[in-house]
């Protein structure tokens, strides 16, 4: 396929520039201005033209949990949203704990995915924090990443030999952290709140504990160590600390704790049930300054999609999580770029630039790079309206928050998975009259 983008406006690591991109073959094969080249010619006047956004952190399911997601809905969201790159995590029905299952997974992706799909492996067989599972397999197998997410492993012996093994093999280990002999089984945030709603809250000592630990142990080790949907100002604070002596540490937060507080959690509201709980306001004022300085190195979705049923149900018995693949970009840019609380190239670093770098894929949008691509429209508008959710899971407590920023085409390796909002086979078949 040849593809000619003309008069976008370009921002990836170099900076910021108008003009044209030719892609061949799946790669960027020219970027310049006047551009008059072989195959499809779109004009993107007025749109913004960006480094395929990566999500390093969720859930799509398969195998085993197809009810809830699968690989075809869970790309196919990411594709709407502007993903080009997913990170899938381990924790499905049987666990990703060895190749054959991560082989499993790549070729899911490839017979059925939207998108590329990276498996994470778990750390331990099973998720049980019990045996090291094989990680150097695993990692030949193409598993970017390794862990245990929900559960975070609490035995600090077996947690200090994965990351002495994954050192050795500079191998990267993602941290859910949570010490839940401090969290005491709590499914809401501990305060005032919960002790009015009468339900068992989870400290955030809990959080901040497990990140101390694995921060020493990463110092101890040398291993790479990225810790996932952080949630607290003691986290950033710890975080903050590690890297000014060199720590290999890194680490991303989810929009729900950016921009939700655990007041949405009254009236018993278990779409707002997620893992780590929604905070204070002074927490996500605290992430939000985090992400500012540095600190904090990307945002991660943890789309986590559930059964409209398993949601109607007691708090107490809610699964946790919250979908939000095809509306993170759009919510953040309205809520945050929109809003003047962070510049749109920050956006781009924390959603395409930042978590590139940490699973070793940077991507610049130059001659010879992969053509992963994603088009945005600035003057773009919408609602967060989940009936209209390409993903099995509509769970999300975000339901007419406003969006802007909307992504209106996603290129991957030189293909349009969406266009205008529709993702699907052969739209660059037919000219594209319109984008946006």
């Amino acid at each position: 396929m040849e593809l000619l983008l003309k008069n976008g406006y370009i921002i990836d690591a170099k900076g910021e520039s108008y003009g044209d991109i030719w892609i061949r073959d799946g790669n960027i094969a020219e970027v310049g201005k006047d551009l008059i080249r072989p195959g499809q010619s779109v004009n993107l006047a007025g749109k913004v033209v960006l480094p395929g956004l990566v999500d390093l952190h969720a859930h799509l399911r398969e195998p085993g949990q197809e009810g809830k997601e699968t690989i075809a809905t869970g790309t196919a969201a990411a594709a709407r949203g502007g993903f080009t790159t997913v990170c899938a995590m381990a924790n499905t029905s049987p666990a990703i704990d060895t190749p054959l299952l991560v082989d499993l997974v790549k070729l899911k992706a490839r017979e059925q995915g939207w998108v590329e799909v990276l498996p994470v492996g778990a750390i331990t067989k099973g998720l049980k924090g019990e045996e090291i599972a094989e990680l150097g397999l695993m990692h030949q197998a193409g598993a970017v990443g390794f862990s245990d997410d929900g559960n975070w492993v609490q035995n600090s012996r077996i947690a200090h030999n994965a990351m002495k093994y994954a050192a050795q093999w500079d191998l990267l280990l993602i941290s859910h952290p949570e010490d839940l002999s401090l969290s005491a089984d709590g499914v809401m945030n501990a305060g005032s709140l919960a002790d009015k709603l009468s339900l068992k809250g989870a400290d955030a000592v809990a959080e901040v504990a497990a990140v101390e630990r694995d921060i020493i142990l990463a110092e101890a080790t040398g291993c790479r160590l990225h810790l996932t949907h952080i949630s607290t100002a003691g986290s950033v604070a710890a975080l903050r600390r590690a890297k000014a002596r060199g720590v290999r540490v890194t680490a991303d937060v989810t929009p729900h704790h950016l921009l939700l507080t655990e007041e949405l959690c009254a009236g018993y509201n278990t779409l707002a049930k997620v893992n780590p709980p929604l905070r204070r306001k002074q927490d996500c004022e605290a992430l939000l300054e985090g992400l500012l300085d540095g600190t904090i190195d990307a945002i991660a979705t943890d789309h986590a999609p559930h059964r409209e049923a398993e949601k109607r149900t007691t708090f107490d018995a809610a699964p946790a999580g919250i979908s939000s693949l095809e509306i993170a970009w759009p919510l953040l840019y309205a809520h945050l770029v929109e809003a003047g609380h962070m510049p749109l190239a920050t956006l781009v670093e924390k959603m395409a630039t930042g978590p590139r770098r940490i699973i070793g894929r940077d991507l610049t949008l130059a001659p010879g790079e992969r053509a992963d691509i994603t088009v945005i429209d600035p003057t773009s508008r919408g609602v967060v309206n989940p009936a209209e959710f390409i993903s099995k899971g509509r769970n999300t407590p975000l339901a007419g928050w406003k969006l802007a920023g909307l992504p209106v085409m996603t290129i991957v390796q030189g293909e349009i998975a969406m266009l205008n909002g529709k993702v699907g086979a052969g739209l660059a078949a037919q000219p594209v009259a319109q984008v946006g």
